[in-house]
């Protein structure tokens, strides 16, 4: 099997790299040059002005924004936006939602960053009543609620509150992505009553368990694209790095400790590309993707820290400077990590999958579920000693 990118998908990282590389260090600016390019609507539908294309393309987008670690809404707006939308959207739905506005998505709840069973709830009046977290802001948001399915809610709305990462929602009216037909990827509003065939809403909605399904998957690929961008930013910066530096008349690279670290970030490095573009891969092509992506989030948090505080310790002194990008890099990598859940909660997830063979029953317990997320403690509060500054900071050498 032939494993590289075809034409079009070489054509896109380029583009990619080329627009971000002009504008390095201007977060909004670089936003506003993507879009200018095409490159945050390769997944909308071509009628809307897209590209139509797909996950892959979109991961690609992703891995060349983390490659240089830039602070902008990549991840909710293309992952949890733009894809879930134009794959389950009805039309009027993807007019309204894909021509100008920024999306984001409310998964996580307190204790479980990615809940089979949500405990938001769609009334049969068409509200929503939870709490969300790690929520950020965006015209509009993909909620996830029990049923399972997904509803649209406008964050600024009545009913909704968005303060420090936290959605509340007190009977905040809401949309069922795909209508009440929900049907995928440009079906009709609606043409055959089914409003009137589910009037309770999520609890019977026929297709909101694919929807709601699909979107963690999104969520995962966009997360793992976008960390292999931040990695191997992070090992460029120190290859280029070592290269350069002398300590007792030769570069840091010729030393045999030295030389042997780095190769460690690169393994890590590169097979963390390999993961997150083959699950990207499968799942944009309709194969079976999820022991790929449950593959991909646990290497990602589970090798990815270590690999960036070698990173550090690599750079001694210039490692832990504000002025150099490497830290931009370290910290994506660290939300990457807590938005996933975590090491030991991703594995316990990869567990659950060998053992079984496939992924629990919405709301079915498991070492997952009966394990808190990364930081948190079973009543979803943060742990003592576990914030980002908590994580002992990178190793550092002196120079």
């Amino acid at each position: 099997m032939d494993f590289r990118l075809d034409e079009t998908q070489e054509a896109i990282t380029r583009l990619a790299a080329d627009v971000l590389d002009g504008v390095t260090g201007e977060p909004d600016k670089s936003w506003a040059t993507l879009g200018q390019a095409g490159l945050l609507t390769l997944a909308v539908p071509e009628r809307l002005g897209g590209a139509g294309l797909g996950v892959l393309e979109t991961a690609l987008v992703l891995t060349e924004i983390g490659r240089r670690a830039l602070s902008v809404p990549a991840l909710p707006h293309l992952a949890l936006g733009v894809l879930p939308v134009a794959r389950w959207g009805t039309p009027s739905q993807q007019e309204e939602l894909l021509t100008g506005r920024t999306l984001g998505a409310a998964v996580a709840e307190p204790g479980d960053p990615f809940p089979p069973a949500p405990r938001t709830i769609l009334a049969p009046d068409g509200t929503v009543t939870g709490v969300k977290t790690g929520v950020i802001a965006a015209d509009r948001l993909l909620v996830t609620v029990a049923g399972p399915a997904v509803v649209i809610v406008d964050p600024s709305g009545p009913g909704a509150l968005l303060a420090g990462g936290i959605l509340t929602l007190d009977r905040a009216p809401a949309e069922i992505l795909g209508g009440a037909a929900g049907n995928p990827s440009g079906a009709a509003d609606d043409p055959s009553g089914a409003a009137a065939r589910y009037p309770s809403g999520a609890a019977s909605h026929p297709s909101g368990a694919g929807c709601h399904a699909d979107l963690h998957r999104y969520a995962i690929a966009g997360a793992c694209a976008l960390g292999d961008g931040a990695l191997a930013g992070a090992l460029g910066l120190t290859a280029e790095h070592v290269r350069n530096r002398h300590q007792f008349g030769r570069p840091l690279a010729t030393f045999q400790a030295v030389a042997q670290q780095i190769a460690d970030v690169c393994i890590t490095s590169r097979t963390l590309h390999l993961v997150a573009l083959t699950a990207a891969w499968r799942f944009g092509t309709g194969r079976p993707a999820d022991d790929d992506l449950d593959v991909a989030a646990q290497w990602l948090t589970a090798e990815a820290p270590p690999a960036a505080r070698t990173c550090h310790h690599l750079h001694g002194g210039l490692g832990l400077s504000v002025d150099y990008p490497l830290h931009r890099h370290t910290a994506l990598i660290r939300d990457l990590v807590r938005f996933l859940g975590g090491g030991e909660h991703r594995l316990a997830l990869l567990a659950d999958r060998v053992t079984a063979g496939s992924r629990p029953a919405a709301g079915g317990e498991t070492a997952a579920s009966r394990r808190p997320a990364a930081g948190l403690n079973t009543a979803g509060n943060r742990r003592p000693g576990t914030g980002p500054e908590a994580d002992g900071g990178p190793a550092c050498s002196s120079n």
